[in-house]
């Protein structure tokens, strides 16, 4: 059986509405437990992740809570989903909130449209991404939040999505489908050691925010349906994305910042941006994207340590004539890579745009891009690099990388157009727009030595308890 149950429009005040319909909780006596919050460093001896004994476990989060809640109750500042199925449509987080998903729960997303409000565009953007007008909410939701936790001992997050991506290719949705976690304008935001599956669309947009840990997902979507890009920080500043697993039928990572005119004039860069330790596998696009949404600027972008396995392309930075904005001082080393057809991909013709307001004379900034210490295998075509006529992609800084092709690579190894930068040490060689620096020459493609902000920032362990009712 499965325990059915609809959550209210705010957690703070979260109840299962259809408890008494269906006859209460499966999931056995987890759905007579609720955990509660205590003093992290009354409890320092304790030192793994979940490590549980008897009625109590651990856990690691940006604020230990004072306060919990039984799944079926509320006002607690810990809501604990026990172990079984929980079908829910889409609900609000609150501040200062945990929500902890039990190992063996699965909090299954309704199918249903009428379960998704219809809230306004982003403004950004200025229509859905799929459709004019606007969108479903996604099945998290929040805005203007502060210090808001969703983790868990790897329970699960299931979108169901696949009546969405049909209706999708049919034409048959009036909004854009909904993402499984939206949060907006909000500060202090941590999301870690949960699996999410199939959503309809994005899994994890983080947007108009600030202060971010996103770490330990595990992100699972056919490699077939588009847009179900894994985690899209999109207008954020001080984010750090780690230990996450990826498979996707789109990019792994999408940097965003806003589309044309709109991200333009909302003018919200997405900056201090650390990835580390991702692994991803993504046949038909990117592991890291930068755009194509780009329009209100991406700068100081480090990624390193990154896996990449039987994906279309490393890096891929995609604008068109009509973003205007800018991407620049991205750093990229520690890669490795396995069945590739790009390596390293830019493009200044990726060119949708939200409608035919957007001015063809915005034209994006692309500078100082650095990539170093990479090692990939069974390569089809090491770059395809593409500025725009008239306005260059400078900077571009490439060293200590070894590209291995596969049986049958294209001709062209290396397309260059419109680009403009150096190399060291480099195989096969690079086009003649990327010369090779002169021996005993320091290329200065070298990780900034400084850190972010959110680079320092430590999780607190933090201490709960089962309690029987």
């Amino acid at each position: 059986k499965t325990a059915m149950g609809t959550f209210l429009s705010t957690v703070g005040f979260l109840l299962l509405l259809l408890l008494s319909h269906y006859g209460g909780l499966t999931g056995a006596t987890d759905a007579e437990h609720s955990l509660r919050a205590t003093d992290s460093h009354t409890h320092r001896h304790r030192r793994h992740h979940g490590h549980r004994r008897g009625e109590e476990f651990e856990y690691s989060a940006l604020s230990c809570r004072a306060y919990s809640a039984r799944f079926a109750d509320y006002g607690g500042s810990l809501l604990f989903v026990p172990a079984g199925r929980w079908l829910t449509g889409s609900f609000n987080l609150t501040s200062h909130f945990t929500l902890f998903l039990h190992r063996d729960a699965v909090l299954l997303a309704s199918q249903e449209e009428s379960d998704y409000e219809v809230i306004e565009p982003l403004p950004s953007y200025g229509r859905g991404r799929d459709t004019d007008g606007g969108r479903f909410i996604s099945l998290l939701f929040g805005s203007n939040l502060t210090d808001v936790v969703i983790t868990g001992e790897n329970g699960t997050i299931d979108g169901q999505g696949e009546p969405w991506w049909g209706k999708f290719k049919r034409g048959e949705l009036k909004y854009t489908r909904p993402y499984l976690i939206e949060i907006m304008h909000s500060n202090g935001i941590q999301i870690s050691n949960l699996t999410f599956l199939n959503s309809p669309s994005w899994h994890i947009h983080p947007v108009y925010s600030s202060n971010i840990v996103i770490q330990g997902l595990t992100i699972l979507a056919p490699v077939t349906v588009p847009n179900t890009d894994g985690i899209n920080p999109d207008s954020c500043t001080n984010t750090r994305i780690e230990d996450c697993y990826i498979v996707s039928g789109d990019d792994c990572i999408a940097v965003k910042s806003g589309w044309d005119q709109y991200g333009i004039n909302y003018g919200m860069p997405t900056k201090q941006l650390l990835i580390r330790r991702l692994t991803c596998i993504s046949p038909d696009s990117a592991v890291i994207a930068l755009g194509s949404e780009m329009s209100g600027g991406i700068e100081d972008v480090r990624a390193e340590d990154i896996v990449a396995i039987n994906s279309e392309s490393g890096i891929r930075i995609k604008t068109a004539v009509g973003r205007g904005g800018y991407v620049k001082d991205v750093y990229v080393r520690g890669m490795t890579m396995k069945t590739m057809k790009y390596v390293f991909w830019m493009t200044g013709s990726y060119g949708s745009h939200p409608d035919e307001h957007y001015d063809p004379k915005a034209l994006p900034v692309i500078q100082n891009i650095n990539y170093q210490d990479m090692v990939a295998e069974n390569v089809t075509m090491p770059a395809q690099l593409a500025g725009i006529t008239g306005d260059e992609f400078t900077g571009i800084c490439i060293s200590n990388v070894t590209i291995t092709l596969s049986k049958k690579p294209k001709k062209v190894l290396w397309n260059c157009t419109d680009v403009s930068g150096y190399t060291s040490g480099v195989t096969p060689e690079p086009c003649q727009l990327l010369p090779e620096k002169q021996p005993g020459t320091v290329v200065p493609c070298n990780f900034p030595e400084s850190p972010i902000p959110i680079e320092e920032v430590k999780l607190q362990r933090c201490y709960t308890r089962r309690r029987h009712m």
